[in-house]
């Protein structure tokens, strides 16, 4: 039987793993990092940490095997980054030097700890909450996508939030299909803010 709840401090680990296993599109990305715990750091443990009411998980007898994590205030959650987050991995982490076309993931990942990349501001105006959702394969089909999507969304909603944004990766089409069956929908960006390789999506609650 599967069970939506709120994040616990023991859950903590297996983001950081489900982060990994699904960090490339969708995909395992455990084969392109030396350091396993680098996606985490930046899309589900600070979220889990600094906001855990705003966390929910997807358990089953087995465990946890997947999470929505999310923020009402987009831009108040980059300065708490900044300020609780970022600065004790920065010290860890040394900057990636040299031409980023020659990084592999780790120092793509390392640079992004470094150097965040912010959410365009047209669309953070319209839709100042955003979320990261990610399910291992053994979740996927089943609906738990929806029920922690619910689950996030009527706590939005409860809480006086009107617009929720998340980024897609462009190859990562069964998100973009789920995301779009979900009521979400692509947000055109002006030329020189698009991304190349990601699809915006936005929802109006």
């Amino acid at each position: 039987m599967v069970s939506i709840r709120n994040v616990r401090p023991e859950d903590i680990d297996q983001l950081y793993a489900i982060s990994l296993s699904t960090g490339d599109a969708g995909k395992d990305a455990t084969p392109l990092h030396r350091d396993g715990r680098l996606i985490g750091h930046i899309y589900s443990a600070p979220y889990a940490m600094l906001l855990p009411e705003l966390v929910f998980v997807a358990e089953d007898e087995q465990g946890v095997f997947g999470y929505i994590a999310g923020v009402f205030d987009t831009i108040a959650f980059d300065e708490q980054l900044e300020r609780e987050w970022w600065p004790a991995l920065r010290r860890r982490y040394e900057d990636a030097t040299g031409d980023p076309a020659l990084w592999d993931a780790d120092q793509q990942r390392i640079s992004a700890i470094h150097h965040p990349k912010h959410t365009p501001a047209i669309l953070v105006e319209r839709y100042p909450a955003h979320i990261h959702m990610n399910l291992l394969p053994r979740a996927q089909g089943k609906g738990v996508g929806t029920a922690l999507l619910d689950r996030w969304m009527e706590n939005a909603r409860a809480n006086g939030i009107k617009g929720i944004h998340l980024g897609a990766n462009t190859s990562n089409h069964g998100g973009i299909r789920f995301w779009s069956s979900r009521g979400f929908v692509p947000v055109e960006l002006p030329p020189g803010v698009a991304s190349e390789t990601t699809v915006w999506f936005g929802q109006f609650l």
